[in-house]
């Protein structure tokens, strides 16, 4: 006689109504924008995430649409996570630092029925909703105003919707392949592109966040997620907390070091998650008082590479392990995470420091290779390639594309990297950012790396500028630290013994402010075009 087990879908509802009922009391802790505190719980958060999917299912949102989101970290967009996911709709999450021209094409493009937003972004809605023909129902994630109302025709408000759901809704059974949410690249080069997950691919990716080679949660953790949760869906944490019952606390919209610095102390954060410059912010406030960094004992760290002074810094004076991830939103967006092998345990201090400079190894779920610009696989791990990708939670169809976005099975990340030979990955370059001078890649990141290192700069870009004899030169913009003054000549002289002689810029420009794109990337195509004559004599 043959046995079996039970089969039990993989889906975002079955994530809440696991807090719910074993952490009901865990705290999640919102800062709003009165600036006042809001702390609910586990067992709260499910009930109205419940309350906000039965109020949509009785406007008539169907199973499959999508309902939009235009929201920083808060209570009411971890709500509309659950909610809307849970319910069988699809959570579309959106970047409120696009472009109005690239927002009014995303919402259009994934044909949403419903936007959320909150109060700041009226302004934008107003003049825009125009333009948004799909969109049905606009609702302000807040209480009702008149005033406000007044300005967008028809508006509803999330706290006069919420209160027309039912207390005692029942989650739907689903199909785990069902899809959760949506989330668009940044769109550098032609329209964003939408990725829509599943909630298997979603639940599969949570559970590996929360593994000790991972980013570790577990029960014992207060949260900090700083990463915004229109950004690849926070890097998976809200349903990595939810799995775990951590106590997970939202920052809102203040995210300047000092803000954070108070809300790590005020909710005992143990682990935070966030790109560098928020980093930078908080070492600066750091800096500034006596406090110290509380409970805080680690931090994820995405999106861009962290610049190796800023990990020694958290390291040696405040003790703060800083972990590098690495991932975009075609890969939901876990690629790698850098956590250390048993074999590492006896490195130095300093080899130790350049290990953790690597983006990391991928966990289970995730298969990594390179090839060369004739499409084989590259075994050399002192070779570089194009990185390309594959597992559960990795993009194979751009949403409302029929063509696969894949090459062969795997996804091309678009990234340079280097692989050694226990799978830690190193990204070198964006292919389309990698200096190459006389035939030889110089990588940018490290350029920048080094730069930012340097006591007079806060900011840095590395560029590939043409170049008469060499094809391409290396081109250095910094940014001024507060109350410094960079000078070109002790900067290129800083590089000296720290990359090969032919690597050390051209030369340093400072400029006054380093202009980033919506999802913080500095838009280095704009600056080739700008500088494109420098070298030219």
């Amino acid at each position: 006689m043959s046995g079996s087990m039970m089969d039990m879908p993989l889906t975002i509802s079955s994530l809440i109504k696991h807090a719910a009922q074993y952490h009901p009391e865990t705290e999640v802790v919102s800062a709003e924008l009165d600036g006042s505190v809001q702390t609910s719980n586990w067992k709260t958060v499910e009930l109205r995430s419940g309350q906000i999917a039965s109020a949509l299912t009785k406007l008539g949102v169907t199973s499959g649409q999508r309902v939009a989101t235009i929201a920083m970290n808060n209570m009411r967009h971890l709500e509309l996570y659950f909610g809307i996911s849970g319910a069988g709709f699809v959570c579309h999450t959106i970047n409120p630092r696009l472009f109005p021209e690239q927002l009014i094409y995303i919402v259009n493009h994934a044909e949403d029925e419903v936007v959320f937003f909150e109060a700041p972004f009226l302004p934008l809605i107003a003049k825009l909703h125009v333009k948004m023909p799909n969109v049905k129902y606009f609702v302000l994630m807040g209480p009702k105003n008149e005033e406000q109302a007044a300005a967008v025709p028809g508006l509803m408000f999330y706290d006069e919707l919420i209160k027309t759901g039912y207390e005692g809704y029942v989650w739907p059974d689903l199909d785990e392949r069902h899809p959760s949410s949506l989330c668009y690249t940044s769109g550098t080069t032609g329209n964003p592109k939408g990725v829509q997950y599943t909630h298997r691919s979603t639940v599969l990716h949570s559970l590996t966040v929360i593994a000790p080679d991972s980013c570790s949660i577990s029960a014992r953790d207060s949260m900090l997620v700083v990463v915004p949760m229109f950004h690849v869906n926070a890097w998976g944490l809200p349903y990595a907390s939810a799995i775990t019952g951590a106590k997970l606390v939202l920052p809102g919209f203040k995210l300047d070091g000092d803000s954070l610095l108070e809300i790590i102390h005020d909710q005992a954060v143990s682990f935070a998650a966030g790109v560098p410059t928020i980093w930078a912010g908080l070492l600066s406030s750091l800096a500034a008082s006596d406090k110290g960094v509380g409970a805080l004992n680690r931090t994820i760290v995405g999106g861009a590479a962290c610049p190796p002074s800023m990990m020694a810094i958290f390291r040696d004076q405040y003790g703060v392990d800083v972990i590098h991830g690495w991932g975009m939103t075609e890969t939901s967006p876990i690629g790698t995470i850098n956590q250390p092998l048993k074999k590492h345990e006896n490195l130095s201090k300093e080899q130790m420091a350049t290990l953790r400079t690597h983006q990391g190894r991928p966990p289970y779920g995730v298969q990594l290779q390179l090839v060369d610009d004739d499409g084989f696989v590259i075994t050399d791990p002192q070779k570089q390639g194009a990185l390309q990708i594959r597992g559960h939670w990795i993009v194979d169809h751009y949403f409302g594309q029929e063509q696969s976005a894949l090459e062969n099975g795997w996804f091309d990340t678009g990234d340079i990297a280097t692989i050694d030979q226990d799978g830690f990955m190193t990204i070198c370059d964006r292919a389309k950012d990698v200096i190459k001078s006389g035939g030889e890649w110089i990588s940018s990141v490290e350029l920048e790396g080094i730069a930012v290192s340097h006591p007079d700069v806060s900011d840095a870009a590395a560029i590939g500028v043409p170049h008469p004899q060499w094809d391409e030169r290396p081109v250095l913009l910094v940014k001024a630290a507060e109350d410094a003054s960079p000078d070109e000549a002790d900067i290129l002289t800083y590089f000296t013994d720290k990359v090969a002689k032919w690597q050390i810029p051209d030369r340093v420009i400072v400029v006054e402010d380093m202009v980033r794109n919506a999802t913080g990337k500095i838009p280095k195509q704009d600056l080739r075009k700008k500088y494109a004559g420098l070298l030219s004599d």
